[in-house]
């Protein structure tokens, strides 16, 4: 061929090899991926919940001494203690009749004492009047007797002429008031024998009873006495715990009613009430640990323990509230804020990858990569995860799964293994 026309050629086919070569040093090299081989570990899974600050206990305090205020001591935000006397009531008109009600138990007790003695007297008598009349009756049955022996005498003498009829007339005359006689010692033998029976004893009975009487009286006063002095104990209104005033509803001069008088708060310790759904409480246990922050108190980490985990209030409501115990030193905390918490629950062992491999946020999809560098999607299931790893089902240990799950890789694409 002429040089003319070969030179074109030449020219033709020297660009068609650059380009060619230009295109094949242009293709990317495949993406390199680093990998971590699932492997058998135990994770501690870390359930994270939201919720409110709320105190340890919320005292409603009310009282029924019904005397006017002498003194409130404190005001709302105040930090009180245990026993701290918080308002006073007056107890003039207490006192007044605690003196009155002293004065009336004594008297009361001095009653006792004189029941008993006339008990005892009572008693003694009974049983000396039964003895009287029963020797009456054997005296007036003897004279009954006697008269009875000495008519029939006189019968037989006045039939022998010894005796005139008026002397054997009043003889029979003797012997019915003798029978008489009888008659009424006998009727004064039961009366006395009825008395010592109503009178009793000293466990039963008249006397018994009215002794009984006296001491209930007695103890009618004393229970008024210790009734009183408690009304003057109560009228010193102390708080029943460390914690912080929140209302005050009393002034001096003022009767406290039956309106809540102080409103008291223990913060001490208070309860972080997290918000969760049925999934999210199912691992949690009554006394797992709990690490809290608020935005209220940045920079600061607080501990607590799972106290309860409640249901909800309304059977159509999803809603539980899982109950910590927080430890508050310094009132870090106050009922109200907002607290985020990682709740400690049971360990879980199993097939585990990196925490990061998952593609999406329902942690279902992986990449693996199989033993000529190809990278597949894969489906699992995950049971449990903590800071760095997820126990899964659907792969086998061993598999090599691709551990940074933002990398966009492609079902099918060639990758090189870091």
């Amino acid at each position: 061929m002429p040089r003319s026309l070969r030179s074109p050629f030449i020219g033709l086919a020297a660009a068609c090899l650059i380009g060619c070569a230009a295109k094949q040093q242009a293709v990317p090299p495949p993406p390199v991926v680093p990998i971590a081989a699932a492997a058998e570990r135990t994770v501690h899974p870390v359930t994270v919940l939201s919720g409110l600050v709320a105190p340890l206990q919320n005292v409603a305090m009310t009282t029924d001494v019904s005397e006017p205020t002498a003194a409130v001591y404190v005001n709302e935000g105040d930090h009180v203690t245990r026993g701290e006397v918080l308002a006073q009531l007056s107890v003039t008109d207490l006192e007044a009749n605690l003196v009155s009600a002293q004065r009336a138990a004594a008297e009361n007790l001095a009653h006792v004492e004189q029941a008993r003695y006339q008990a005892d007297q009572a008693l003694e008598s009974g049983s000396d009047q039964v003895h009287e009349a029963q020797a009456a009756l054997d005296q007036a049955r003897a004279n009954q007797s006697y008269a009875q022996i000495t008519l029939q005498r006189d019968q037989q003498l006045l039939t022998q002429g010894y005796v005139s009829q008026d002397q054997v007339d009043q003889q029979r005359a003797q012997t019915v008031v003798n029978q008489q006689a009888v008659a009424s010692a006998q009727a004064a033998l039961a009366t006395a024998i009825e008395n010592e029976r109503a009178n009793g004893t000293s466990s039963q009975g008249l006397q018994k009873a009215n002794v009984d009487a006296a001491q209930a009286a007695y103890a009618s006063s004393v229970a008024q006495v210790g009734s009183l002095q408690a009304e003057i104990v109560k009228a010193t209104i102390v708080s029943p715990i460390d914690g912080v005033v929140v209302n005050r509803n009393l002034n001096p001069g003022e009767y406290p009613g039956t309106r809540q008088i102080f409103t008291l708060q223990e913060v001490s310790h208070v309860y972080a009430e997290l918000n969760a759904f049925a999934e999210q409480v199912d691992s949690v246990r009554a006394g797992a640990s709990v690490s809290l922050v608020s935005t209220a108190s940045p920079n600061r980490t607080f501990r607590g323990t799972v106290v309860a985990v409640l249901s909800p209030a309304m059977p159509s409501s999803s809603g539980f509230i899982v109950k910590v115990d927080v430890p508050n030193p310094g009132d870090a905390l106050a009922p109200g804020m907002t607290v985020s918490a990682n709740i400690s629950t049971a360990p879980v062992r199993g097939i585990a990858i990196p925490v990061g491999a998952f593609l999406d946020d329902t942690h279902q999809t992986i990449v693996v990569v199989g033993s000529d560098d190809t990278a597949h999607v894969a489906q699992v299931q995950e049971v449990a995860h903590d800071a760095r790893y997820a126990v899964v089902t659907g792969i086998s240990a061993g598999a090599d799964v691709v551990s940074n799950g933002n990398l966009n890789l492609a079902d099918g694409q060639k990758v090189a293994v870091r």
